[in-house]
């Protein structure tokens, strides 16, 4: 092979791998990114964004891959649309539509969620409750939520008995 062509095929690939490089580098960033940035943890949403669309106000929609429901500590269930709505201010997600939480037998929609210091506070209308940060360092999976393996297990056992 002449060496004319074969640092033409050098040149090409360097171009090659410079254009890939600066293409995986110029990615947008996850959904779940994104909540990192704005100081949320991960784990508020469940396993399965699709897509999400953040405008310059900070209003930004969610897109799940259906909707999602699975209980948490307490009692409670949660409930996420296909498609979740609402605005990221300073240390707050506001205006949220598309979660609901189950407290006893009535569905109530989770309002806003706040973030202080090391706690997350969900509003529910006027109510709130308040959780450690550190209880959404994962992402919940539908159905089985945060005890996946725990679920899969006894179903592995239950099988086996």
């Amino acid at each position: 092979m002449p060496a004319f062509k074969i640092r033409s095929c050098l040149l090409l690939l360097l171009l090659l791998s410079s254009v890939l490089t600066l293409s995986s580098a110029g990615e947008r960033p996850s959904a779940y990114e994104m909540l990192e940035k704005f100081d949320f943890p991960k784990g508020i949403l469940p396993e399965g964004v699709r897509s999400y669309e953040l405008k310059g106000d900070g209003s930004f929609t969610v897109f799940l891959a259906g909707n999602c429901e699975f209980k948490v500590d307490g009692g409670y269930v949660l409930k996420y649309d296909s498609k979740i709505t609402g605005k990221v201010d300073a240390g707050a997600l506001t205006d949220l539509k598309g979660v609901s939480v189950k407290v006893l037998f009535a569905w109530f929609s989770i309002s806003s969620v706040g973030r202080s210091d090391a706690a997350l506070n969900f509003y529910v209308g006027p109510l709130s409750a308040t959780f450690p940060v550190a209880n959404f360092e994962e992402c919940p999976r539908c159905r089985c939520g945060f005890n996946c393996a725990t679920t899969a297990s006894i179903a592995v056992l239950s099988a086996e008995s």
